[in-house]
């Protein structure tokens, strides 16, 4: 059996610029408070408004107790409010409060200048070439996932 060294690993490259990208991500977020997954909570609801705990928690691929506890952070610093489902008792509908528009738009001005540095650093055909790869990778990590086959 021929050994591939671990540091060609494809597998290994793609975690460490997954590290590398949160790392980035963590640190910009973390100087408006937020955290990556709170951060993408505004985000998402900034796109869809009046989404329940268990949609939220479904499109993030965490927990719905996760996202209790997310919720109940966002709450509580004022950037979330949350309502009575017309359709369902038990159920809350969350939405971003004006202060939670206000973090996000000036989070996002963070995080986009990211994606803009790395555009610049490809070609425009290298771009939609990576681009290519990369949703090309993402569709053989999904199919060789124990389970999904």
């Amino acid at each position: 059996m021929t050994e591939i060294p671990v540091e060609e690993y494809l597998c290994s490259r793609i975690r460490q610029t997954e590290q590398v990208l949160m790392a980035h991500h963590e640190a910009a977020l973390r100087g408006y408070g937020l955290t990556m997954t709170q951060y993408t909570v505004l985000l998402a609801l900034s796109r869809e408004d009046g989404l329940s705990a268990a949609q939220l928690a479904r499109s993030l691929g965490v927990t719905q107790q996760s996202m209790a506890g997310v919720l109940n952070t966002l709450d509580t610093k004022g950037l979330i409010g949350r309502t009575p489902s017309p359709s369902h008792a038990k159920v809350q509908l969350t939405s971003l409060t004006a202060a939670g528009h206000a973090l996000l738009d000036q989070a996002y001005q963070e995080v986009i200048a990211l994606e803009r540095a790395l555009m610049a650093a490809f070609t425009p055909d290298e771009y939609r070439e990576l681009s290519a790869l990369l949703e090309r990778a993402a569709r053989v990590l999904v199919e060789q996932t124990p389970g999904r086959r």
